[in-house]
Formats: structure tokens, C-alpha cells, sequence
């Protein structure tokens, strides 16, 4: 068998596979949370949107804020080290 046939039998597999992956994950229900979700982020509590998703929310929300002021921090102590000539000894 030759390098090209061998490949082409491998590409029918590759599109067979993902045929077969791609129909059967259509079957699958899931249940409509769509109505849980309104009520939850319409409800009146004070929170930012951003935050009324629980504790993934703040944690993601942390985390963003951390590195923000981290690559802050970075950037401006980059251009300080740029901007200063290096002492020739």
C-alpha cells in the first residue's frame, strides 16, 4: 500500500469519525435554564451583573482584576528600565 493510499484511508477515517461524533451529540437533551437564569440576574439585590453568578463569577472577576494590575505593574516598570540608560562600567 502506498504512502498516498494510506493517507487518503486515513482522512475517510478522520471524516467518518467526525461524522458519527458530530450526529450523535445532536441527540442529547438538555434542560432549558434559560428561565432560571433570567430570574436570577433580574432579581433586584444590589449586585453588579458582572457579579450575580456566584462564586465562579467572583473568582473570575479576582483573578481578572489581579492580573490587570500585575501587567499594570510590569508594563510600567519595563518602560522605567527602558527609559534609563545602563551604567557603563
Amino acid at each position: 500500500m502506498s504512502l498516498g493510499a494510506k493517507m487518503l484511508r486515513g482522512l475517510l477515517i478522520l471524516q467518518q469519525t467526525s461524522q458519527r461524533t458530530i450526529n450523535t451529540t445532536s441527540c442529547r437533551q438538555f434542560k432549558n435554564r434559560v428561565p432560571e437564569k433570567q430570574k436570577l440576574f433580574q432579581e433586584d439585590n444590589g449586585l453588579p451583573v458582572h457579579l450575580k453568578g456566584g462564586v465562579m463569577d467572583h473568582l473570575l472577576y479576582r483573578t481578572t482584576m489581579a492580573i490587570t494590575i500585575f501587567g499594570s505593574v510590569y508594563g510600567l516598570y519595563e518602560l522605567y528600565a527602558a527609559a534609563m540608560p545602563k551604567k557603563q562600567q
